[in-house]
């Protein structure tokens, strides 16, 4: 069973909020409601979710790359 949503936590000020997942495309950039810094991936992981959420994002759940 596949998840589609995850709790990203902003590593700036630990601001939490869940947040679904598209199935159809990366999540690249990702601006935190709370303190408006703008997250990107960290070296390695394909998108925020990876690199910030609860969950991953879909495709890696699945075994696939995520983004082609």
């Amino acid at each position: 069973m596949i998840l589609l949503h995850s709790v990203i936590t902003c590593p700036s000020c630990g601001f939490k909020k869940e947040e679904e997942m598209p199935t159809d495309a990366c999540q690249y950039f990702y601006e935190c409601e709370s303190c408006k810094a703008r997250l990107k991936p960290l070296a390695g992981h394909c998108c925020v979710f990876c690199s910030y959420g609860s969950v991953k994002c879909p495709p890696i759940q699945q075994g696939t790359s995520c983004c082609g």
